[in-house]
């Protein structure tokens, strides 16, 4: 068998283990080795497995994550989403539809200072349902709101994905967080935009609008988020001016976080402890997929498969943008069968070399991989965020859910289509950056 007939076999081989229920992580570092070993020697496939994950596990930009992620489990269990829940509400509630758009608002604001859609699904489900429950929204609506909303939290930054995909690439973390920033912006005006058309087509969705609040009301709102503001000034307004590394403002947004939730007494130690065991429990689980996909990738790499794959596609003679859609239809497959974090690290392997060879730009291709890792949060049947929704949530079918989350699969496939046409909206932050 060829090289390249052997790295297709392994890829298969990996998927079925994958349907038979193997942890990915397992997955991959088994038919990494077995694929090293067979293309090289089995000495060297040893000493893959010796060295390569003690020198990824102490990579230095590794730090990024479990700082990260434990400012986003302080954040939530420091309460800040409920503050910024009642800021959106005062401003967004009057509207027809407005609570389900002030969920919006507040799970943008909250992805801010969080970088993980789990997070974010969590919080927002304890404090928005309820409210839009005894407003009488339709529930699948309610809970589609929170899951599409939720899937923020690995677009607008600290994104723990986009800095995955840094690592795993070895492109600039900070500008591949900056360059999620106006998309982030741009989707949360297309969610916002599906609520109005749903509840304008089917009224029966929402309750007729509310009296709107006094601006002085509105405006004296903003103050309570002085909190929030500081904690993103400081961890992406750090990044964006080069006055710290993302490692550095990732440190810092951990501190502060805990430090906020401390100083109001709203992060009490028993909730700081989950925190810092949440954090330490994906930490640890996002580590050994990144050491098993390291050893997946070598072997995809010895197999020449990204090679040959590009020599293919060139040798076909299709536009660049028909290969770019066809990947992204791959994504949303994959998407809908394994978790977003799985599937990034399966396949950059193999997409990534084939993508830059058509001459797109690494750092708005990451954006991409995010907008298609969104999709697959609450695309059935695995839909994880749509699992969380529902989980916590009483008497809501799981169909119900993903039937609400419709409009906003559109959205997101309209943000793709517009990122295709004007790369410019992701590159523009991180080509302005000192």
């Amino acid at each position: 068998m060829s090289d390249l007939g052997i790295g297709l076999t392994g890829f298969v081989v990996m998927l079925v283990l994958m349907i038979a229920r193997m942890p990915i992580a397992v997955a991959m570092a088994v038919v990494g080795f077995g694929g090293i070993a067979w293309l090289s020697s089995l000495p060297v496939a040893v000493s893959a497995v010796r060295l390569g994950p003690f020198d990824r596990a102490s990579s230095y930009a590794l730090v990024t994550i479990p700082l990260f992620l434990l400012m986003a489990f302080a954040a939530a269990r420091g309460q800040m989403s409920q503050g910024m829940f009642r800021v959106a509400n005062l401003w967004l509630g009057h509207l027809r539809g407005g609570l389900a758009m002030a969920t919006v608002g507040s799970c943008a604001g909250f992805s801010a200072i969080c970088g993980s859609s789990i997070a974010t699904a969590g919080a927002m489900t304890s404090i928005a349902y309820p409210e839009m429950a005894r407003a009488r929204y339709q529930p699948g609506l309610s809970a589609g709101v929170i899951a599409a909303g939720a899937t923020l939290g690995i677009m607008i930054p600290p994104s723990v994905i986009l800095v995955l995909y840094g690592i795993i690439t070895e492109q600039s973390i900070g500008r591949l967080l900056m360059a999620g920033i106006v998309p982030g912006i741009i989707e949360s005006l297309l969610f916002l935009a599906a609520i109005a058309v749903v509840v304008r087509l089917a009224p029966g969705l929402a309750p007729p609008a509310a009296s709107a609040a006094p601006w002085a009301m509105r405006l004296r709102s903003l103050g309570s988020l002085w909190d929030i503001g500081l904690l993103f000034a400081i961890v992406v307004g750090g990044i964006y001016f080069g006055i710290v590394t993302p490692m550095e403002s990732a440190s810092l947004g951990a501190v502060a976080a805990v430090l906020f939730g401390l100083a109001r007494r709203t992060l009490p130690w028993a909730e700081l402890r989950e925190a810092l065991l949440q954090s330490a429990t994906l930490s640890a689980m996002i580590f050994l997929i990144i050491i098993g996909a390291d050893l997946f990738g070598t072997f995809i790499a010895l197999s020449q498969l990204p090679t040959r794959l590009a020599l293919l596609i060139t040798d076909l003679n299709v536009p660049a943008v028909a290969v770019l859609w066809l990947i992204i239809g791959v994504y949303i497959v994959l998407g809908a069968l394994m978790d977003e974090l799985s599937m990034i690290l399966l396949t950059i392997p193999v997409f990534f070399p084939l993508i830059t060879s058509l001459g797109y730009d690494p750092i708005w291709f990451g954006v991409i991989i995010v907008i298609v890792a969104q999709i697959g949060m609450i695309t059935p049947p695995l839909g994880i965020n749509v699992f969380i929704v529902a989980g916590m949530v009483k008497g809501v079918p799981v169909a119900a859910v993903f039937r609400g989350v419709l409009p906003f699969l559109v959205a997101q496939i309209l943000l793709a289509l517009l990122l295709t046409l004007w790369p410019s909206i992701a590159l523009f932050l991180p080509n302005q950056m000192f």
